[in-house]
């Protein structure tokens, strides 16, 4: 009896539907997300480094083109929200737990 509820069990669990995630389009459009990234203070400060103020940086982001906005939208999407560890830092942290490891 005990076999046969597991197998019931399996069959239901492999018979069962997939869910799957993706990313839900948000109602603002994708130039005022990037005139928002423009807009923040440590992105403003940046592009003063670089030689560009604010409000040229918004001019700027106002006459690109569809296309243009997309392309730069999708690019933000594409970065890493808090970074990415590159080979060395990795290395650097399993070097760093090994130690502790053999330490206690």
């Amino acid at each position: 009896m005990k076999r046969l509820l597991t197998g019931l069990l399996f069959a239901v669990a492999l018979a069962a539907p997939q869910a799957y995630a993706g990313m839900i389009a948000t109602e603002g459009s994708e130039r005022e997300r990037v005139m928002t990234l423009v807009e923040r203070p440590e992105i403003a400060q940046a592009l003063e480094k670089m030689g560009i103020p604010a409000d040229q940086a918004k001019a700027r982001v106002a006459a690109m083109s569809e296309a243009e906005v997309a392309s730069l939208a999708g690019r933000l999407d594409a970065l890493p929200a808090g970074g990415a560890l590159s080979n060395q830092d990795f290395l650097f942290i399993i070097i760093v737990v090994l130690l502790i490891v053999i330490l206690l």
